[in-house]
C-alpha cells in the first residue's frame, strides 16, 4: 500500500524547503570573505596590532562554533528549519545565546578582516553578518513553530552573541 506524501517531500532540493538557499548564500559569503583579494589595506603600527587582534578574534570565534556544534549534537542540520527528531538546546552555548554558530562566524570573519587588514574583508564581514542575522531570524519563525517553549527561550537569551546582539 502506498502512503501520500506531502508536497514538500516531493520538492526536489533546490526548491528550499528547509532553507537550502539561505545555506547556499551563507557558504558564498564565508568563501567571499576567505578567498577575496584585500583591495585597499591600511598599513603602519595599527595594522600590526589589528593583526594580532584578528587572528586571536579567528581563534575564539571559530573556537565558540565549534562549541556550539557540540552543544547541538544531533540536532545539527546546516539547514535553518529543524530536523524533526530535533531537541530544542538551551544548555552550554545555547544558554547564553540562540544562533552561536553564527555568532561565531561573525566574530572570525571580523578577525580575519582585521588580520589582513582589509577594507574589502571588512565590508564582506559586515555584509555576512547582516545576512546571518536575517538567516536567524527566518530560523526562529521555523523554531516557534516547531518548539512552544522557544518564545520564552527568545525572551532570555541574545539571538547572536553574548552580552552585545
Amino acid at each position: 500500500m502506498r502512503t501520500r506524501m506531502s508536497t514538500s517531500e516531493h520538492r526536489p532540493w533546490w526548491k528550499g524547503t528547509r532553507g537550502e538557499w539561505w545555506v547556499a548564500g551563507q557558504g558564498a559569503l564565508v568563501l567571499a570573505v576567505v578567498l577575496a583579494r584585500p583591495g585597499w589595506t591600511w598599513s603602519g603600527p595599527v595594522r600590526d596590532v589589528l593583526a594580532v587582534a584578528g587572528a586571536l578574534l579567528v581563534v575564539v570565534g571559530l573556537a565558540y562554533a565549534a562549541r556550539a556544534v557540540h552543544d547541538l549534537g544531533p540536532s545539527l542540520s546546516p539547514f535553518p528549519r529543524p530536523r524533526r527528531r530535533a531537541v530544542l538546546v538551551q544548555t552550554g552555548t545555547y544558554a547564553r545565546t540562540r544562533h552561536p554558530i553564527y555568532g561565531g562566524l561573525i566574530v572570525a570573519a571580523a578577525g580575519w578582516a582585521l588580520w589582513r587588514a582589509s577594507g574589502v574583508h571588512l565590508t564582506l564581514a559586515a555584509a555576512l553578518a547582516l545576512y546571518l542575522d536575517a538567516k536567524a531570524r527566518r530560523e526562529e519563525h521555523w523554531l516557534l513553530e516547531r518548539f512552544p517553549e522557544y518564545a520564552a527561550y527568545r525572551a532570555r537569551t541574545r539571538r547572536l552573541l553574548p552580552w552585545l546582539i
